[in-house]
């Protein structure tokens, strides 16, 4: 039985808090502020944001159980629910910035859920959201899909470079427009990740976090092992430490006056 929490955190988890730290700033969260992290997964973005405002000035929501209750457990003194960010379980005008990080481009109904984020605002407030550079420089998830879609052309079908919204600038743009947030502002941030080795990477995978580790985890061992190392050949990578970049998008737009 995988613990979701922990292969997350093994997973892409290596590179949020460092991204967590760029949102913050794009977005310009100052202490004496109160925030909400909408998707908060484990908590790598709650936890910054509770070192820079501390945790009674945090709120955080997910509507994952085991993620919800792994974030809570991290950070007691959060207010942290299960809720999705379609019906967020906060009054109008809570917050002074409520943020999305790698969570619009899997929420159910994107405009829906970014809406909320505004409603639960004040007028003057953020809304902000980071999506990965799937299609490009997201390297251990872009390396991942070329080597899967070379052996197996259904690969592309779950390919989040292909299928996933909002992981462009101007997708996430448009996105802020589309609810009437004003003086948008769109950037990008890079990650860092180090790896032991191969299987420090690919271990994570198997565990069925995110499109890429449900496509393993469909495969038989025989299929898995044949991506396995075309995937270890394409990023050129063995037995020693090695390190990966992970770019990222980033959009802020301001909740105009009621």
């Amino acid at each position: 039985m995988f613990n979701s929490a922990e292969h997350y955190d093994r997973h892409v988890g290596r590179y949020n808090a460092e991204l967590a730290r760029a949102l913050i700033s794009f977005a310009g969260v100052r202490p004496g502020q109160r925030a909400l992290d909408v998707g908060c997964g484990p908590g790598a973005l709650t936890r910054e944001l509770a070192t820079l405002l501390g945790q009674d000035h945090v709120a955080a929501v997910d509507p994952s159980p085991p993620f919800a209750e792994a974030c809570r457990a991290r950070l007691p003194g959060v207010d942290v629910r299960l809720a999705s960010a379609e019906e967020l379980p906060f009054a109008d005008a809570t917050f002074d910035h409520a943020l999305a990080q790698l969570v619009v481009n899997f929420m159910a109904d994107a405009p829906a859920g970014v809406t909320e984020m505004r409603r639960v605002t004040r007028p003057g407030g953020h809304v902000s959201a980071a999506t990965w550079d799937y299609a490009g420089e997201m390297t251990f998830i872009r390396r991942f899909f070329d080597a899967a879609s070379a052996i197996d052309p259904r690969a592309a079908a779950v390919d989040e470079g292909v299928t996933m919204r909002y992981c462009k600038p101007d997708e996430l743009h448009d996105l802020l427009e589309s609810i009437g947030l004003v003086d948008i502002a769109v950037s990008s941030a890079v990650s860092h990740a180090v790896y032991a080795n191969f299987d420090d990477l690919w271990e994570p995978i198997t565990g069925g976090i995110g499109p890429s580790g449900v496509y393993v985890r469909s495969l038989d061992e025989q299929a898995q092992r044949v991506l396995k190392d075309a995937y270890r050949a394409l990023l050129g990578v063995g037995d020693r430490p090695f390190e990966l970049t992970a770019r990222a998008w980033l959009a802020c737009g301001v909740v105009p006056p009621a």
